[in-house]
């Protein structure tokens, strides 16, 4: 069971909730764009929320600061914390912009929001589940969207309603948090995505 659970864990990383909400946009979406602008988009969003945070872990791990991917520690949080909110900034002020994609603009600064709420309750000696916020913030953006360009989702959010007890369940029974940490990521991730679909919903 606990290799069943932890499987989710790897699974929706945050690392790759960007790509994964990029990717439910573009299936939702009815706007037209090519297969190329797909890919290019799809690519500067991998590079940039993926390898570079991949390559800066690998940094941090060879001077000792971090010693494994789920950065457990509350302690080695902060340098991948910023390093995400400089690099969700950059990206959502240079490509992913409000008069591009207004959707994923607003999907890319509720998660720079949820980053900035996770440093505040570091500060705090507060912790909270990444992997939590990572999963709602999703949720959320999936709901928003399908609100938005009125499409039959249910089954979609089911199933990601159902990654959000899965998820929980995981970092659970791999003791990387308590109940009090899962509910705290949880709303930090899902509360900032609702309160920006005023914006462009």
């Amino acid at each position: 069971m606990k290799k069943f659970l932890s499987f989710f864990s790897y699974l929706f990383h945050p690392i790759f909730v960007p790509v994964f909400g990029t990717l439910f946009y573009f299936l939702f979406s009815n706007y037209y764009f090519t297969e190329q602008q797909k890919y290019l988009i799809l690519l500067q969003i991998i590079i940039i929320t993926i390898l570079i945070p991949i390559s800066f872990y690998y940094l941090l791990r060879s001077f000792g600061k971090v010693d494994s991917v789920m950065v457990s520690q509350l302690s080695q949080r902060k340098f991948p914390l910023l390093l995400h909110a400089i690099l969700i900034f950059l990206l959502i002020t240079k490509s992913i912009t409000a008069e591009v994609i207004p959707e994923l603009y607003y999907y890319f600064l509720g998660g720079l929001i949820s980053t900035f709420l996770l440093l505040i309750l570091l500060l705090l000696k507060i912790k909270a589940s990444i992997h939590m916020l990572g999963i709602s913030t999703l949720t959320a953006f999936v709901m928003a969207l399908s609100f938005h360009y009125l499409s039959n989702a249910i089954y979609t959010i089911a199933i990601l309603v159902a990654m959000n007890g899965l998820v929980a369940s995981s970092r659970l029974e791999m003791q990387a948090h308590t109940n009090k940490e899962l509910v705290i990521g949880f709303f930090s991730g899902m509360l900032p995505q609702i309160i920006l679909t005023y914006f462009w919903l």
